[in-house]
Protein backbone atom coordinates (compact mmCIF):
# COMPACT_ATOMS: atom_id res chain seq x y z
CA UNK A 1 0.00 0.00 0.00
CA UNK A 2 1.55 3.57 -1.40
CA UNK A 3 0.14 5.91 1.76
CA UNK A 4 1.43 7.73 4.16
CA UNK A 5 2.28 5.18 7.44
CA UNK A 6 3.06 7.72 9.42
CA UNK A 7 -0.38 9.46 8.97
CA UNK A 8 -2.07 6.72 9.32
CA UNK A 9 -0.32 5.85 12.74
CA UNK A 10 -1.42 8.92 13.92
CA UNK A 11 -4.31 8.90 12.46
CA UNK A 12 -4.81 5.28 14.36
CA UNK A 13 -3.85 6.62 17.41
CA UNK A 14 -6.75 9.51 17.03
CA UNK A 15 -9.21 6.97 16.05
CA UNK A 16 -8.80 4.69 18.92
CA UNK A 17 -9.35 7.81 21.68
CA UNK A 18 -12.69 8.97 19.46
CA UNK A 19 -14.07 5.60 19.82
CA UNK A 20 -13.01 5.26 23.56
CA UNK A 21 -15.11 8.62 23.74
CA UNK A 22 -17.89 6.91 21.74
CA UNK A 23 -18.10 3.83 23.91
CA UNK A 24 -17.95 5.67 27.08
CA UNK A 25 -21.06 7.86 25.81
CA UNK A 26 -24.50 5.65 25.79
CA UNK A 27 -26.06 5.83 21.97
CA UNK A 28 -28.92 3.50 21.79
CA UNK A 29 -31.03 3.30 19.16
CA UNK A 30 -32.93 6.66 18.67
CA UNK A 31 -30.97 7.94 21.60
CA UNK A 32 -27.89 9.37 19.69
CA UNK A 33 -28.02 12.71 20.69
CA UNK A 34 -24.74 12.83 22.69
CA UNK A 35 -22.71 11.21 20.06
CA UNK A 36 -23.80 13.08 17.25
CA UNK A 37 -23.27 15.83 19.35
CA UNK A 38 -19.40 14.80 20.13
CA UNK A 39 -18.78 13.62 16.44
CA UNK A 40 -19.93 16.96 15.38
CA UNK A 41 -17.24 18.64 17.63
CA UNK A 42 -14.33 16.47 17.08
CA UNK A 43 -15.06 16.85 13.00
CA UNK A 44 -15.14 20.63 13.96
CA UNK A 45 -11.96 21.17 16.21
CA UNK A 46 -10.00 19.43 13.07
CA UNK A 47 -11.73 22.52 10.69
CA UNK A 48 -13.79 20.14 9.01
CA UNK A 49 -17.33 22.41 8.48
CA UNK A 50 -20.30 20.28 9.40
CA UNK A 51 -23.87 19.87 8.98
CA UNK A 52 -26.53 17.63 11.35
CA UNK A 53 -29.84 16.29 10.41
CA UNK A 54 -31.26 15.47 13.85
CA UNK A 55 -28.55 12.62 15.62
CA UNK A 56 -27.30 12.07 11.55
CA UNK A 57 -23.99 14.17 11.16
CA UNK A 58 -22.07 14.70 7.71
CA UNK A 59 -19.17 16.60 6.31
CA UNK A 60 -17.65 16.99 2.40
CA UNK A 61 -13.87 17.25 1.32
CA UNK A 62 -13.08 20.43 1.21
CA UNK A 63 -12.79 20.87 -2.46
CA UNK A 64 -16.05 19.72 -3.31
CA UNK A 65 -16.70 19.63 -6.91
CA UNK A 66 -20.25 19.36 -8.09
CA UNK A 67 -18.85 18.00 -11.28
CA UNK A 68 -17.42 15.48 -10.02
CA UNK A 69 -18.75 11.84 -8.80
CA UNK A 70 -19.09 11.52 -4.95
CA UNK A 71 -18.48 8.79 -2.94
CA UNK A 72 -20.16 8.30 0.34
CA UNK A 73 -18.50 6.92 3.67
CA UNK A 74 -20.94 5.76 5.88
CA UNK A 75 -20.97 3.94 8.79
CA UNK A 76 -23.55 4.30 11.97
CA UNK A 77 -22.94 5.18 15.89
CA UNK A 78 -25.95 3.48 17.04
CA UNK A 79 -25.75 0.38 19.34
CA UNK A 80 -27.87 -2.05 20.61
CA UNK A 81 -28.07 -2.53 24.52
CA UNK A 82 -26.44 -4.48 26.71
CA UNK A 83 -26.76 -8.11 26.74
CA UNK A 84 -27.20 -10.00 30.32
CA UNK A 85 -24.14 -12.29 29.72
CA UNK A 86 -21.57 -9.25 30.06
CA UNK A 87 -19.16 -9.98 32.55
CA UNK A 88 -17.20 -5.90 31.72
CA UNK A 89 -18.45 -2.57 32.21
CA UNK A 90 -19.88 -1.89 28.45
CA UNK A 91 -19.04 1.67 28.30
CA UNK A 92 -15.85 0.98 29.92
CA UNK A 93 -13.41 1.26 26.97
CA UNK A 94 -10.48 -0.80 28.23
CA UNK A 95 -7.48 -1.93 26.09
CA UNK A 96 -6.20 -5.21 26.73
CA UNK A 97 -4.02 -7.12 24.69
CA UNK A 98 -4.69 -4.90 22.14
CA UNK A 99 -7.85 -5.79 22.55
CA UNK A 100 -10.35 -2.19 23.08
CA UNK A 101 -13.62 -3.54 24.88
CA UNK A 102 -16.74 -1.67 25.12
CA UNK A 103 -20.59 -1.70 23.83
CA UNK A 104 -20.41 -1.00 19.91
CA UNK A 105 -16.79 -0.92 19.53
CA UNK A 106 -17.23 -3.53 16.68
CA UNK A 107 -20.43 -2.67 15.57
CA UNK A 108 -19.81 -0.28 14.38
CA UNK A 109 -17.29 1.82 16.29
CA UNK A 110 -14.46 0.64 14.70
CA UNK A 111 -15.77 1.14 10.97
CA UNK A 112 -17.54 4.18 11.81
CA UNK A 113 -13.85 5.87 12.77
CA UNK A 114 -11.66 3.88 10.46
CA UNK A 115 -14.01 5.23 7.75
CA UNK A 116 -13.97 8.79 9.45
CA UNK A 117 -9.94 8.39 9.48
CA UNK A 118 -10.19 8.01 5.80
CA UNK A 119 -12.29 11.25 5.41
CA UNK A 120 -9.66 13.08 7.17
CA UNK A 121 -6.81 11.79 4.73
CA UNK A 122 -7.94 12.92 1.87
CA UNK A 123 -10.22 16.31 3.42
CA UNK A 124 -7.83 19.00 2.43
CA UNK A 125 -6.46 17.20 -1.10
CA UNK A 126 -7.68 19.31 -4.13
CA UNK A 127 -7.20 16.68 -7.32
CA UNK A 128 -9.18 14.25 -6.07
CA UNK A 129 -11.14 12.31 -8.98
CA UNK A 130 -14.34 12.28 -6.86
CA UNK A 131 -15.82 13.71 -3.68
CA UNK A 132 -16.06 12.14 -0.42
CA UNK A 133 -18.99 12.68 1.95
CA UNK A 134 -18.95 11.08 5.65
CA UNK A 135 -21.97 10.43 7.27
CA UNK A 136 -22.38 8.95 10.83
CA UNK A 137 -26.30 7.85 11.28
CA UNK A 138 -28.69 6.93 14.02
CA UNK A 139 -31.41 4.15 13.93
CA UNK A 140 -29.35 1.85 11.88
CA UNK A 141 -29.82 -1.01 14.49
CA UNK A 142 -33.49 -0.81 14.38
CA UNK A 143 -34.24 0.01 10.53
CA UNK A 144 -35.37 3.31 11.49
CA UNK A 145 -36.61 5.95 9.13
CA UNK A 146 -34.79 9.00 11.39
CA UNK A 147 -31.12 7.46 10.33
CA UNK A 148 -29.55 7.61 6.37
CA UNK A 149 -32.80 7.13 5.12
CA UNK A 150 -33.75 10.70 6.05
CA UNK A 151 -30.62 11.77 5.36
CA UNK A 152 -30.09 10.76 1.68
CA UNK A 153 -31.97 13.72 0.35
CA UNK A 154 -30.16 16.18 1.87
CA UNK A 155 -26.73 15.03 0.35
CA UNK A 156 -27.76 15.53 -3.03
CA UNK A 157 -26.43 13.01 -6.10
CA UNK A 158 -24.25 10.09 -4.75
CA UNK A 159 -22.63 7.25 -7.13
CA UNK A 160 -21.59 4.66 -4.60
CA UNK A 161 -20.89 4.04 -1.09
CA UNK A 162 -18.65 2.18 1.73
CA UNK A 163 -20.81 1.30 4.13
CA UNK A 164 -18.87 0.44 7.26
CA UNK A 165 -19.56 -2.21 9.15
CA UNK A 166 -17.47 -5.44 10.73
CA UNK A 167 -16.14 -7.63 7.59
CA UNK A 168 -12.39 -8.24 8.32
CA UNK A 169 -12.15 -5.89 5.26
CA UNK A 170 -13.29 -8.30 2.85
CA UNK A 171 -16.10 -6.95 0.39
CA UNK A 172 -19.57 -7.85 1.30
CA UNK A 173 -20.66 -7.27 -1.98
CA UNK A 174 -24.25 -8.35 -1.75
CA UNK A 175 -27.00 -8.67 1.08
CA UNK A 176 -29.78 -10.36 1.79
CA UNK A 177 -32.98 -8.16 2.52
CA UNK A 178 -35.02 -8.61 5.45
CA UNK A 179 -39.01 -9.08 5.72
CA UNK A 180 -40.96 -9.78 8.68
CA UNK A 181 -44.29 -11.11 8.73
CA UNK A 182 -46.87 -11.22 11.17
CA UNK A 183 -49.29 -14.25 10.59
CA UNK A 184 -52.00 -14.83 12.00
CA UNK A 185 -54.49 -18.68 12.03
CA UNK A 186 -57.91 -18.39 12.61
CA UNK A 187 -60.32 -20.90 14.16
CA UNK A 188 -63.03 -20.88 16.79
CA UNK A 189 -63.20 -21.37 20.63
CA UNK A 190 -64.56 -24.84 22.69
CA UNK A 191 -64.46 -26.59 25.21
CA UNK A 192 -61.00 -28.85 25.14
CA UNK A 193 -63.29 -31.68 26.82
CA UNK A 194 -65.91 -31.65 24.08
CA UNK A 195 -65.47 -32.15 20.39
CA UNK A 196 -66.23 -28.55 19.34
CA UNK A 197 -64.45 -25.64 17.95
CA UNK A 198 -62.01 -25.45 15.93
CA UNK A 199 -57.99 -25.30 16.63
CA UNK A 200 -55.79 -22.27 15.56
CA UNK A 201 -53.00 -23.87 16.55
CA UNK A 202 -53.67 -26.89 14.18
CA UNK A 203 -54.52 -24.72 11.64
CA UNK A 204 -51.04 -23.07 11.88
CA UNK A 205 -49.52 -25.93 11.99
CA UNK A 206 -49.83 -26.68 8.89
CA UNK A 207 -49.21 -23.35 7.45
CA UNK A 208 -45.90 -23.28 9.67
CA UNK A 209 -45.07 -26.40 8.02
CA UNK A 210 -45.41 -25.01 4.57
CA UNK A 211 -42.66 -22.47 5.60
CA UNK A 212 -40.22 -25.24 6.90
CA UNK A 213 -40.71 -27.23 3.46
CA UNK A 214 -40.89 -24.49 0.88
CA UNK A 215 -38.18 -23.95 -1.21
CA UNK A 216 -38.16 -20.82 -3.85
CA UNK A 217 -36.88 -21.37 -6.89
CA UNK A 218 -33.83 -19.18 -7.70
CA UNK A 219 -30.51 -19.39 -5.90
CA UNK A 220 -27.75 -17.08 -5.69
CA UNK A 221 -24.79 -17.49 -5.89
CA UNK A 222 -23.46 -15.29 -3.20
CA UNK A 223 -26.96 -15.08 -1.05
CA UNK A 224 -27.84 -18.48 -1.40
CA UNK A 225 -31.19 -19.29 -1.19
CA UNK A 226 -34.52 -17.91 -0.07
CA UNK A 227 -34.53 -18.32 3.79
CA UNK A 228 -37.83 -18.16 5.74
CA UNK A 229 -37.61 -19.25 9.60
CA UNK A 230 -40.74 -19.25 11.67
CA UNK A 231 -39.04 -17.10 15.17
CA UNK A 232 -42.02 -16.56 17.12
CA UNK A 233 -45.58 -18.27 17.99
CA UNK A 234 -48.36 -17.59 20.67
CA UNK A 235 -52.08 -18.84 20.83
CA UNK A 236 -54.31 -20.10 23.87
CA UNK A 237 -55.40 -18.43 26.98
CA UNK A 238 -56.21 -21.59 29.49
CA UNK A 239 -55.65 -25.12 29.28
CA UNK A 240 -59.52 -26.29 29.02
CA UNK A 241 -59.81 -23.71 26.06
CA UNK A 242 -59.78 -24.38 21.94
CA UNK A 243 -57.89 -21.36 20.98
CA UNK A 244 -59.63 -19.17 18.26
CA UNK A 245 -56.50 -17.38 17.28
CA UNK A 246 -52.75 -18.45 17.03
CA UNK A 247 -50.06 -16.02 16.06
CA UNK A 248 -46.78 -16.58 14.59
CA UNK A 249 -43.71 -14.04 13.18
CA UNK A 250 -41.58 -15.49 10.11
CA UNK A 251 -38.38 -13.75 9.40
CA UNK A 252 -38.02 -14.19 5.77
CA UNK A 253 -34.51 -13.29 4.46
CA UNK A 254 -34.38 -12.88 0.32
CA UNK A 255 -31.83 -13.10 -2.05
CA UNK A 256 -31.19 -10.40 -4.72
CA UNK A 257 -33.26 -12.92 -7.65
CA UNK A 258 -36.66 -11.83 -5.57
CA UNK A 259 -38.42 -8.94 -4.85
CA UNK A 260 -39.96 -8.53 -1.38
CA UNK A 261 -43.44 -8.21 -3.19
CA UNK A 262 -42.46 -11.64 -5.06
CA UNK A 263 -42.01 -13.08 -1.68
CA UNK A 264 -44.76 -12.22 -0.19
CA UNK A 265 -47.10 -12.94 -2.77
CA UNK A 266 -45.87 -16.83 -3.09
CA UNK A 267 -46.76 -16.73 0.42
CA UNK A 268 -50.19 -15.60 0.49
CA UNK A 269 -50.78 -18.15 -2.34
CA UNK A 270 -49.70 -20.68 -0.22
CA UNK A 271 -50.68 -20.38 2.93
CA UNK A 272 -54.45 -20.11 4.55
CA UNK A 273 -53.53 -17.71 7.57
CA UNK A 274 -53.21 -14.18 7.19
CA UNK A 275 -50.01 -13.12 6.64
CA UNK A 276 -48.95 -9.01 6.90
CA UNK A 277 -45.50 -7.56 6.67
CA UNK A 278 -43.69 -5.04 9.12
CA UNK A 279 -42.07 -3.08 5.95
CA UNK A 280 -41.30 -3.76 1.84
CA UNK A 281 -38.04 -1.35 2.93
CA UNK A 282 -34.86 -3.49 3.70
CA UNK A 283 -34.50 -5.07 0.45
CA UNK A 284 -31.48 -7.34 -1.34
CA UNK A 285 -28.69 -5.30 -2.50
CA UNK A 286 -25.56 -5.79 -4.56
CA UNK A 287 -23.09 -3.85 -6.09
CA UNK A 288 -21.13 -5.52 -9.34
CA UNK A 289 -18.05 -7.42 -9.56
CA UNK A 290 -16.61 -5.23 -11.86
CA UNK A 291 -17.62 -1.95 -10.31
CA UNK A 292 -14.56 0.26 -9.52
CA UNK A 293 -14.81 0.12 -5.52
CA UNK A 294 -14.77 -4.03 -5.96
CA UNK A 295 -12.39 -4.05 -8.34
CA UNK A 296 -9.52 -1.92 -6.02
CA UNK A 297 -10.85 -4.01 -3.57
CA UNK A 298 -10.15 -7.08 -5.11
CA UNK A 299 -6.44 -5.90 -6.26
CA UNK A 300 -5.68 -5.69 -2.29
CA UNK A 301 -6.11 -9.13 -1.92
CA UNK A 302 -9.48 -8.84 -0.35
CA UNK A 303 -12.15 -11.39 -1.40
CA UNK A 304 -15.79 -11.19 -2.28
CA UNK A 305 -18.87 -12.60 -0.67
CA UNK A 306 -22.40 -12.67 0.07
CA UNK A 307 -23.56 -11.24 3.65
CA UNK A 308 -26.61 -12.49 5.47
CA UNK A 309 -27.08 -9.90 7.76
CA UNK A 310 -28.68 -6.63 7.35
CA UNK A 311 -27.31 -3.21 7.25
CA UNK A 312 -28.27 0.91 6.14
CA UNK A 313 -26.57 -0.69 2.54
CA UNK A 314 -30.25 -2.23 1.66
CA UNK A 315 -31.87 1.79 1.93
CA UNK A 316 -29.39 2.91 -0.64
CA UNK A 317 -30.11 3.41 -4.38
CA UNK A 318 -26.96 3.18 -5.67
CA UNK A 319 -24.31 0.88 -5.61
CA UNK A 320 -23.06 0.13 -2.46
CA UNK A 321 -20.01 -1.87 -0.76
CA UNK A 322 -20.31 -3.02 2.97
CA UNK A 323 -16.15 -3.44 4.17
CA UNK A 324 -15.12 -2.43 7.71
CA UNK A 325 -12.29 -3.54 10.76
CA UNK A 326 -14.23 -6.11 13.12
CA UNK A 327 -15.92 -9.65 12.87
CA UNK A 328 -19.55 -9.56 12.42
CA UNK A 329 -19.20 -13.10 14.41
CA UNK A 330 -18.78 -10.70 17.49
CA UNK A 331 -21.49 -7.75 17.49
CA UNK A 332 -23.78 -8.29 19.54
CA UNK A 333 -22.02 -10.31 21.68
CA UNK A 334 -21.05 -10.18 25.61
CA UNK A 335 -17.67 -8.27 26.28
CA UNK A 336 -17.62 -7.21 22.72
CA UNK A 337 -14.39 -5.87 21.28
CA UNK A 338 -12.04 -5.13 18.11
CA UNK A 339 -8.64 -4.62 18.06
CA UNK A 340 -6.78 -2.07 17.68
CA UNK A 341 -4.52 -3.33 15.00
CA UNK A 342 -7.90 -3.94 13.34
CA UNK A 343 -8.76 -0.39 13.35
CA UNK A 344 -5.23 0.58 11.89
CA UNK A 345 -5.18 -2.10 8.92
CA UNK A 346 -8.67 -0.69 8.16
CA UNK A 347 -7.77 2.88 8.01
CA UNK A 348 -4.68 2.08 5.15
CA UNK A 349 -7.08 -0.07 3.62
CA UNK A 350 -9.83 1.90 3.01
CA UNK A 351 -7.26 4.71 1.95
CA UNK A 352 -5.65 2.39 -0.94
CA UNK A 353 -9.18 1.37 -1.58
CA UNK A 354 -9.99 5.00 -2.47
CA UNK A 355 -6.49 5.78 -4.08
CA UNK A 356 -6.53 2.77 -6.81
CA UNK A 357 -10.23 3.22 -7.78
CA UNK A 358 -10.31 3.70 -11.39
CA UNK A 359 -12.44 5.71 -13.20
CA UNK A 360 -16.03 4.52 -14.41
CA UNK A 361 -17.98 5.70 -10.76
Amino acid sequence: MGNDQAYIKQLTAEMVELLQRLIATPSFSREEADTAALLDDFLQKKGVPTHRLQNNVWALNRHFDAARPTILLNSHHDTVKPNKGYTRDPFAPEILDDKLFGLGSNDAGGPLVALLAAFLYFFDQKDLPFNLVYAATAEEEISGKNGVELLLPELGVINCAIVGEPTQMQLAIAEKGLMVLDCVAHGKSGHAAREEGENAIYKALNDINWFLQYQFPETSAFLGPVKMSVTLIQAGTQHNVVPDECRFTVDVRVNECYTLEQVLETVRANVQCSVEPRSLRIRSSMIVPKHPLVQSGLALGRTMYGSPTTSDKALMPFPALKMGPGDSARSHTADEFIYVKEIEEGIALYVSLLENVDEGL
